[in-house]
């Protein structure tokens, strides 16, 4: 078995993550430094990241999470923050996040210990849609919102076709509501796409992904998705 896809079915990271991993030099096999390429024999060499050895999970778990606003998406703050570890802290295994959402966004974020689920989730060659629901300063245009939905121009390259559906104007007057479906992991995409038109992002919250949604669950709350739900995820993978 390839190193980077055992460090994966351990919970390690996804396998993409996991090759960089490697390559920073963090893994050892049977007390040498690993390097890319690498196999492995289960039940059978001593893999350790970091010192620690790893064992392949016994069981694949995948957490749906509210994640409030204010929150980090990582194992740990080095300000102080509040991270999403922090709400799943007595679950045994070691769970980690599928992609992330900036600390002042919101909404459904995955947790899984399943590393080759988290890389196919997460690659943009699959294609798996990621829906949200945003609010802006100002009014967004019909050019606006043709140019957000042909794709937008960033620093890193075109963003692909995304839809934006359901526009309208706040309660309040005078910025913008609606939602976008994007099937892209950009950093900070939907802010940037809205910036480059013109708006600065005052509310964001994903409210769907890969064809789940938050359901019942409050800012906070988590639950384990079901072996339908999990598959729901696989089937939502574009070959």
């Amino acid at each position: 078995m390839r190193l980077q896809k055992y460090m994966a079915d351990a919970g390690v990271a996804s396998r993409r993550a996991c090759e960089t991993i490697i390559s920073e030099g963090r893994v050892t096999v049977n007390g040498v430094t690993a390097t890319l390429g690498m196999s492995v024999k289960v039940d059978h060499d001593i893999v350790e990241v970091d010192g620690k050895q790893i064992f392949p999970a016994k069981r694949k778990l995948v957490i749906l999470l509210y994640k409030p606003r204010g929150v980090v998406c990582t194992s740990s703050d080095p300000e102080g923050r509040k991270t999403v570890q922090e709400y799943i802290k007595d679950i045994p295994e070691r769970l980690y996040n599928v992609g992330r959402l900036d600390i002042n966004s919101e909404g459904l974020l995955l947790l899984t210990n399943d590393g080759e689920l988290a890389n196919k989730l997460m690659h943009p060659r699959y294609g798996v849609k990621k829906t949200y629901r945003a609010i802006c300063d100002g009014k967004l245009t019909a050019s606006e919102i043709a140019t957000l939905t042909n794709g937008v121009q960033l620093e890193d390259g075109l963003t692909a076709p995304a839809r934006v559906f359901d526009v309208a104007p706040t309660k309040e007057g005078g910025n913008t509501a609606f939602s976008i479906t994007i099937h892209e992991g950009k950093n900070r995409q939907v802010r940037r796409m809205v910036e480059a038109v013109g708006h600065r992002t005052l509310r964001l919250k994903r409210i769907a992904y890969g064809g789940l949604t938050l359901g019942g669950l409050k800012s906070g709350q988590w639950r384990y998705l079901s072996k339908d739900e999990i598959e729901t995820l696989t089937n939502s993978y574009e070959n």
